[in-house]
């Protein structure tokens, strides 16, 4: 199967405040905030949604491409990628912007307060699917709005099977565009914050998805993900994290291990599980990309938490 991750490529600055970022705000001052956060470390990460899709996939046995735009400086970030099989092919590198750059702020009850730098992403929309060869399965993840509109419909006229998931760009986008991302899609995936504003915007809630897609799935952190496919709702537990080190990119991590389910024709509470086990490896690590594993021990850890005849249902 060949799989076609889009979504953006970018560099992760991850910072760390020792306290709770709710303290800071006065319910009488929100009209007027000015706060500055005093952390404690930083990490310089590769990340962006694409890659940290795409690096999961090849630990689970999958060599997936990606598609998206980087910047004057992502030849190191490029090689680094290929190095685990990782089809770069089809990235756009632009001479004169630099990489789009993720600049997250974490406190210790895990919330975060971002900031995203557009940069190369802007150029995502001058690529095409119908440029990039055969594709039996694509995700399109959080990137540059025009980009992800057109990719959802050339995927539409082109046949291919494709899951989106608009991720932070519900918070920008209108429901016009969230719709035109929806209708066709075979899964649309979200987090639970994600499908409200969803829903807000477009008026469609569960059914009316799933009048439009083979399944919804809702991802909600510590209490696992909601699935929901033909008039059923299935709950997939979270996996217990050994330590919980860093809550970036474990939603593109449940991602990659959802469609490793669909590649080997796993259902989707199977595919769920999967989502679930993979999420849990980088919840443990720094980053999108700095977990490590076997495709045996991945194996071995979804039979432990969901019991021996691990992929049958």
């Amino acid at each position: 199967m060949r799989i076609i991750v889009t979504g953006s490529i970018a560099y992760d600055y991850l910072m760390s405040f020792p306290g709770s970022f709710q303290e800071h705000f006065l319910p009488d001052h929100l009209q007027r905030i000015s706060l500055s956060f005093l952390v404690d470390t930083m990490e310089k990460r590769r990340g962006g949604c694409a890659p940290n899709i795409a690096y999961t996939l090849a630990l689970l046995g999958e060599r997936p491409a990606i598609m998206g735009a980087a910047g004057q400086d992502f030849g190191e970030y490029r090689s680094w990628l290929e190095r685990y099989g990782i089809d770069t092919s089809l990235v756009r590198q632009i001479p004169d912007k630099f990489t789009a750059s993720f600049f997250c702020n974490t406190d210790q009850q895990n919330n975060q307060i971002a900031s995203f730098y557009t940069g190369a992403m802007a150029h995502a929309g001058e690529l095409s699917f119908r440029d990039a060869g055969p594709c039996d399965l694509a995700i399109i993840s959080p990137n540059d709005p025009g980009a992800m509109l057109r990719h959802a419909e050339e995927c539409r006229e082109l046949g291919i099977r494709y899951i989106y998931d608009p991720g932070q760009q519900c918070a920008r986008a209108g429901g016009d565009e969230l719709k035109a991302g929806i209708i066709g899609a075979a899964i649309l995936i979200c987090n639970d914050y994600e499908f409200e504003l969803i829903r807000q915007k477009t008026g469609l809630g569960e059914g009316q998805v799933l009048e439009h897609c083979e399944a919804l799935v809702v991802t909600r952190g510590e209490k696992g993900s909601v699935i929901y496919h033909d008039s059923r709702r299935l709950e997939v537990p979270a996996v217990p994290a050994v330590r919980e080190t860093d809550p970036t990119g474990v939603g593109d991590a449940f991602r990659a291990g959802f469609m490793k389910g669909l590649a080997i024709g796993a259902n989707h509470e199977v595919c769920g599980r999967l989502g679930s086990v993979a999420a849990t490896y980088a919840l443990e690590h720094l980053g999108g990309q700095s977990h490590m594993f076997t495709w045996q021990e991945f194996q071995e850890r979804y039979a432990r938490h969901f019991g021996a005849g691990a992929f049958a249902g």
